[in-house]
């Protein structure tokens, strides 16, 4: 599946110059014209003051004024990287209520809430976990241990479900294309992934999409880079390989030489793989060679054994694409090139690498210390969030229904509804009085708003898990859910596209656009407190959840975004001299970004984080007109604890975003997250809004209010 345009992830230097004092005010403000000031508190609206840091000018840093004491007063849990006033509050929130759930469903004797409690049950039962040790895998072990590399064989039918009584490792041998397509089915992913997607030349259908893979690090510079850094995570990657395979039940010599082997193959593997700046080109992901294109490229690697081996309904799919050529080219000779040892010991690391979590607490702890070491979390979570975070990874939309029932009412609903209509008139508004933009290409941006679509809460149509669940054996049942949501994945490939799907359960606290359906995406998770607050007011609701509208607006429209015409299809629709234009004023942006340093010598990547901060500064921008124009008419206005209504706007849109990073995590973050850190998108979006500088009476030439402000939307 494409990877959507999302608000975040489950995430300048300052000079001396003058800024008027913004403290509360000691008088009133102007009245506005015909509305006579209500005063209230800050509580009241909706705003945490308790947050703000006074002794910070507003105009110098205005993340660290809304949110300094928070940060000065907040300590990062234990079993957290990182700590977010409205993320983590909302998804610990969310989690309680599921836990409930899932604790009442235990006793469940049968039905959809059985499903539920079985699933969870399983996952809790530590004892089992203990007992069985390493058998839950015992199956796809044996389906590595029977690779056959010397010559290729028609591959071997595998039952694949069949848990409690696992194929013995001595069985018939199979050939390397088997093994790896059993692999995929059960989402294990060695050297090269598949999934369907929609066709970026089709936005009708959906088409196979294969893609680089295999890696345990998180990133290819991590194998390439020699900086000191990545070499120290690197010998510690190499020592937790070996930990982890003499808990396989290698020798220690046997697993000092895995190890050696998985980081030798790895790093083949990364010198492949694009940057994940070059995975931003929406033309340049997109290769449909199809079917026969693909088995042109056999080069040792049978495709089409692949293909029989993965799924059934793959035998005779054509519509495919690639998102790296020569990484296709290349695999097969890579793959049947390795010696059939260190082949099984990369096959092996990549099943106790991707199931650790899934197994007993030894391998549980090794694996949480590669977590460990590259986000600075100091802690492993309690194992009953664990559950219901998998229990809601394998059976997300009927966990969903209790929580739609319990947390997200039609008010929600209607009021976020609200919220996109005031913002999609203000982005309209905004359109017209572009001077960069030509008569020609603003008609095709409204018609393309004008077909953007948005989902809000959870599905018109819920999915169902028609897979086997056992008392005992959470592995066993995750393995099941994986290749139960895989089959259905492979299984919509040729087939028309189902624009009511989600790509996110209705408890996740976070929003998506996705450009080649063009519809942007709310679900209930994050439509609670701080982000949408019932009795907040306009402007600190449009600050937090309307912000989020806004953003994900935007992205159909950034740099990524832009590229898809109004149907969702990868298609120019922007005449060049305008197109020029917008070019010029994103690369504004990226300079601007390249600038914050989140570490000592560590800065933001401004073409990595491009989509994102278009989206913010567009989301702040969008949020504050429709704020305006849904208070136009308003029979008072609010003073909160002395702040005007568009100062609590900006309060609302900085304290959303509250936050506390492990070093780790924003070294990590710095390098892989197309988002910027939480600071910098405060301040950066601010930095490109000209209202802010008239709502604290800020000087021109002061941090906040830059001479060369980047201006897209």
């Amino acid at each position: 599946m494409r990877a959507h345009l999302t608000l975040g992830s489950v995430l300048g230097a300052l000079f001396l110059a003058a800024c008027a004092s913004n403290r509360p005010i000691d008088s009133p403000p102007e009245e506005p014209p015909g509305r006579p000031l209500k005063k209230v508190t800050l509580a009241d609206v909706g705003l945490d003051g308790a947050a703000i840091d006074d002794t910070v000018e507003p105009c110098q840093d205005f993340y660290r004024f809304a949110c300094g004491n928070w940060v000065k007063k907040t300590t990062i849990p234990a079993e957290e990287a990182r700590w977010m006033r409205s993320f983590n509050v909302i998804f610990d929130q969310n989690l309680d209520d599921l836990k409930t759930i899932l604790e009442e469903s235990r006793s469940a004797p049968e039905g959809a809430k059985a499903k539920l409690g079985t699933f969870y049950g399983a996952c809790m039962d530590e004892a089992s976990l203990e007992e069985t040790k390493l058998a839950p895998i015992a199956f796809l072990r044996s389906l590595i241990r029977r690779v056959d590399v010397e010559t290729p064989k028609k591959p071997t039918k595998v039952e694949g479900d069949a848990w409690a009584q696992a194929a013995a490792p001595t069985g018939d041998p199979l050939s390397l294309e088997a093994v790896i397509g059993k692999l995929h089915l059960h989402g294990l992913y060695p050297f090269f992934r598949v999934r369907s997607e929609q066709d970026d030349k089709d936005a009708t259908q959906i088409i196979a999409v294969f893609d680089d893979g295999g890696l345990g690090l998180p990133d290819r510079d991590n194998y390439l880079k020699d900086d000191d850094d990545n070499q120290k995570l690197r010998a510690f990657y190499v020592a937790h390989v070996e930990r982890m395979m003499t808990l396989a039940g290698y020798s220690a010599e046997e697993a000092k030489t895995a190890a050696s082997d998985v980081m030798t193959i790895e790093t083949a593997l990364a010198e492949l793989h694009k940057t994940r700046v070059a995975r931003r080109d929406p033309e340049g992901m997109y290769n449909k060679i199809d079917r026969k294109g693909l088995l042109e490229r056999k080069n040792g690697f049978d495709w089409a054994a692949y293909l029989e081996a993965l799924d059934p309904s793959m035998a005779e799919v054509d519509d495919i694409s690639v998102t790296n050529p020569e990484y296709i080219e290349k695999i097969g000779p890579l793959m049947r090139g390795l010696k059939r040892g260190a082949l099984l010991h990369y096959l092996e690391w990549q099943l106790m690498h991707d199931s650790s979590s899934l197994l007993h607490e030894a391998v549980v702890n090794e694996g949480f210390s590669l977590t460990q070491r590259i986000t600075g979390q100091k802690k492993l979570k309690p194992r009953w969030k664990r559950c219901v975070s998998a229990t809601d990874a394998a059976l997300g939309e009927l966990l969903a229904q209790p929580f739609v029932e319990k947390r997200f009412s039609g008010e929600s609903k209607e009021a976020v509804l609200t919220m996109v209509k005031a913002i999609s008139a203000a982005f309209d508004k905004r359109v017209g009085e572009l001077d960069w933009m030509d008569a020609d290409t603003k008609k095709a941006a409204r018609i393309k708003l004008a077909k953007m679509a948005y989902l809000i809460g959870y599905p018109s149509k819920w999915k169902s898990y028609d897979f086997a669940i056992e008392k005992k054996g959470y592995a066993g049942n995750m393995y099941r859910a994986v290749a139960f949501e895989q089959r259905r994945e492979l299984g919509k490939i040729g087939k028309p596209v189902d624009r009511g799907e989600w790509f996110m359960t209705p408890p996740t606290v976070n929003a998506y656009y996705s450009p080649s359906r063009n519809q942007m995406v709310f679900p209930a998770g994050i439509l609670q407190p701080p982000f949408f607050q019932p009795n907040a007011s306009v402007a600190v609701n449009l600050g937090g959840m309307g912000m989020v509208v806004g953003h994900e607006l935007t992205h159909g429209f950034d740099d990524q975004g832009s590229q898809y015409d109004a149907f969702g299809n990868l298609k120019s629709w922007w005449t060049p001299k305008v197109r020029e234009q917008f070019d010029g004023r994103t690369a504004c942006i990226e300079k601007q970004y390249d600038a914050f340093e989140v570490l000592p010598g560590v800065t933001l990547n401004g073409k990595l984080t491009l989509g994102e901060n278009i989206a913010d500064a567009g989301g702040v921008k969008l949020a504050f007109r429709a704020y305006r124009a849904l208070r136009e008419n308003a029979p008072e206005h609010l003073v909160a604890d002395g702040y005007t209504e568009d100062q609590q706007f900006f309060l609302s849109v900085a304290q959303v975003w509250c936050s506390k990073y492990t070093d780790e995590l924003k070294r990590l973050r710095a390098q892989t997250d197309p988002h910027a850190q939480p600071n910098y998108r405060v301040n950066g979006s601010i930095q490109n809004t000209e209202e802010f500088a008239e709502a604290f009476s800020c000087a021109a030439g002061t941090p906040m209010v830059p001479e060369n402000a980047c201006k897209v939307w």
